[in-house]
């Protein structure tokens, strides 16, 4: 694990929310969100934080290098907390556990807005930042295909790591479109919910 942590490190530090870097970040997510990458302009950008336009160039040299900052961003957290999360336990199904109920909170943005952008503003990236990305997410397909694999080869799901992956993946992501987060059931129980569809049940016959 720490040897994939230092390999991460080329992707940069994360970014200290708390900064104005930080802060003009999370705004441009928000808004990127909202509106539309397409539809916020810099000038949107600035009045959200409270900044002359001009300073935003200060941290990034135009629109789509903060884009990019905040699907990298997104992607090193979601990836720091879960393997802090599977080095916590030896037991698989907990490591998949993790994995679902980080993803989900991802998505639906209960730690830091962003994860959705990388689906919904994919294409507004050129073509060598999508490389960077697409770089970063094999980082992140890689660890739930490994953990995946390992829960298959102990028989505790019947479908192999890739088809898997695309079925949880996909399920995720639909998520936003039926499940209230302010609902009778919180995404920790909304995520056990969803593992008991492709976990084999004990005594279940391969």
């Amino acid at each position: 694990m720490n040897q994939v942590l230092a390999q991460l490190d080329e992707f940069g530090p994360l970014a200290d929310l708390n900064s104005a870097k930080g802060r003009l970040q999370q705004a441009s997510a928000r808004l990127f969100k909202e509106k539309g990458y397409a539809k916020t302009t810099v000038r949107d950008i600035a009045a959200e934080v409270g900044i002359q336009s001009g300073s935003i160039f200060h941290h990034f040299k135009n629109k789509e290098a903060i884009l990019l900052a905040i699907m990298s961003d997104t992607i090193l957290r979601v990836l720091t907390d879960m393997y802090a999360a599977l080095a916590s336990t030896d037991d698989v199904m907990e490591k998949l556990q993790h994995l679902l109920l980080l993803e989900l909170k991802a998505i639906h943005g209960e730690q830091f807005v962003g994860f959705s952008l990388l689906v919904s503003e994919w294409r507004a990236l050129s073509d060598g930042n999508q490389q960077q990305i697409l770089k970063l997410r094999e980082y992140y397909e890689n660890l739930w295909r490994e953990i995946l694999t390992l829960a298959y080869e102990q028989e505790k799901v019947n479908v192999e790591a890739l088809y898997l992956r695309g079925f949880i993946r996909g399920a995720l992501i639909e998520t936003t479109n039926w499940f209230n987060v302010a609902g009778n059931i919180s995404l920790q129980q909304l995520a056990f919910k969803l593992m008991a569809t492709f976990t084999r049940r004990e005594n279940e016959s391969p």
